[in-house]
């Protein structure tokens, strides 16, 4: 199967809306873990990640302008050991649970659905990264099975121990739309490329610039179990 790059994935694609991306470094010598959001309204374009312990939380960037805090205020990314959980909702919590009494990611899932937001039905898309002996890497979609929001499909992909410079990448929408179009099919094969820099910058510049908001990107290392962490907020100067 052949690559496709981050151009051609996101390139052209004005309102993927939120989206993970999971893999190896070029190099051979990291885990890569992205996450980005994007918005439409005021509610949801207002608002920034912070690091949150090892993790990060998103935080409206204006308190006096947030509206509703349901489903746009949540941790994204929590660690535990060796496992990094990365979502695009308060699902993060419910796999942190499972996982510290010894279930399951697909576990946790299967008490979870789509989203609340007729008629979009956002998906909720999930990734865990597990660093033991070989680098395993787990994505997860749920999402509406009909136009009226009765029914709940739930596809889990699995990894293991990627080839260098590859991942993959799952997001909430196939582009923009009334309603949204939810994701289709199985995550994007990509090519990864650069150091955490070259790749962060790069990811950033092909999300819309009119409604990317924020993007995380880390890199663990694979011996040293290290981390590199890069945070773009479109409503701050970037930070790291």
């Amino acid at each position: 199967m052949n690559l496709k790059t981050i151009e051609e994935t996101l390139g052209s694609n004005s309102y993927p809306g939120r989206g993970i991306l999971l893999g190896k470094s070029e190099d051979g010598q990291n885990a890569v873990i992205a996450y980005f959001i994007m918005g439409r309204s005021e509610n949801s374009r207002n608002r920034i990640f912070v690091e949150d312990g090892k993790g990060i939380r998103t935080e409206a960037y204006d308190p006096s302008k947030l509206t509703d805090p349901s489903l746009i205020i949540y941790s994204p990314v929590r660690v535990l050991g060796d496992t990094t959980i990365v979502t695009n909702g308060d699902q993060t919590d419910t796999i942190y649970d499972f996982l510290s009494n010894g279930r399951t990611f697909e576990d946790a899932l299967r008490t979870r659905t789509f989203e609340p937001d007729s008629p979009n039905f956002t998906p909720r898309i999930s990734g865990l990264v597990e660093l033991n002996e070989t680098l395993r890497l787990r994505l997860s979609i749920l999402k509406s099975g009909d136009a009226a929001g009765t029914t709940t499909q739930r596809f889990f992909f699995e990894y293991n121990d990627p080839k260098d410079g590859e991942g993959w990448l799952i997001h909430t929408y196939v582009g923009d739309g009334q309603p949204l179009p939810s994701f289709e099919g199985e995550p994007t094969h990509i090519s990864l490329k650069g150091t955490i820099d070259e790749f962060a910058e790069h990811l950033w510049s092909n999300l819309n610039e009119d409604n990317k908001i924020s993007l995380f990107v880390r890199y663990i290392n694979l011996n040293t179990k290290l981390v590199d962490t890069r945070i773009f907020n479109k409503n701050l100067s970037r930070n790291a």
